[in-house]
């Protein structure tokens, strides 16, 4: 499991596993908009995160951010840790 811890919006963490085909699994957000967040897990669940990433970086709500935009946020950092790993 990956946690990320979110800034600028009404989550406070994002949940979630990556499979060994690079999709997303077990998304589940911290606080939040409970009903909005549940749709965006179930139409994430099982995409390639590098698709997921692309299509919600950017999405603003208020704070410049959003939860969809965190979410493409906390990919970007579970590919960092890969990195870090590595070195």
């Amino acid at each position: 499991m990956f946690t990320y811890f979110t800034s600028g919006t009404c989550s406070r963490q994002i949940i979630f596993e990556v499979d060994e085909d690079n999709n997303l699994r077990g998304l589940k957000f911290i606080g939040g908009c409970s009903g909005n967040l549940q749709g965006v897990a179930r139409l994430c669940e099982g995409k390639n995160i590098d698709e997921i990433q692309a299509l919600l970086s950017g999405v603003k709500c208020k704070n410049n951010t959003s939860c969809p935009d965190q979410l493409s946020r906390a990919i970007a950092a579970y590919k960092k840790s890969l990195e870090d790993v590595k070195k």
